[in-house]
């Protein structure tokens, strides 16, 4: 099964691309990817944007994570997706859903009859039973 990043990382390469955005992970690194005479913005998680296009990106990449969350529900489905994040957070050992419930808010609020409440509970229940057939602790 896909991750979300599978089906964006490909579309949000091409907007940093055309929105002259990279990743900075410094003052060496930044000072080798930024143009003179360029002013740039911080856009968060260590992405660099020239202030003149940060708004272009902003709006770009929530575009493309929406549209990615809908590729991804129409490949997959609620319960796999519930159970794929369950898993990635290790859940069954935590007995914490909190990163999982985080890890899926946008999902829910874009597909709020899809990921009910009910759903969530019912799949986590069966996840954590999986985990105890297969002794995934």
């Amino acid at each position: 099964m896909k991750t979300l990043r599978e089906y964006t990382e490909e579309k949000q390469s091409a907007l940093f691309e055309q929105t002259g955005s990279f990743f900075a992970f410094g003052s060496q690194q930044f000072k080798e990817k930024r143009k003179e005479g360029v002013e740039y913005i911080d856009a968060g998680h260590n992405l660099v944007c020239p202030k003149s296009t940060a708004q272009r990106l902003l709006s770009g990449l929530n575009t493309i994570a929406k549209e990615g969350m809908i590729m991804d529900v129409e490949e997959n489905g609620a319960a796999a997706i519930i159970q794929r994040e369950y898993f990635n957070y290790e859940t069954q050992i935590s007995m914490d859903s909190s990163d999982v419930d985080a890890a899926l808010k946008s999902y829910i609020d874009l597909f709020p009859e899809l990921f009910t409440e009910q759903l969530m509970k019912e799949t986590y229940s069966n996840c954590f039973n999986l985990a105890i057939e297969n002794d995934w602790f």
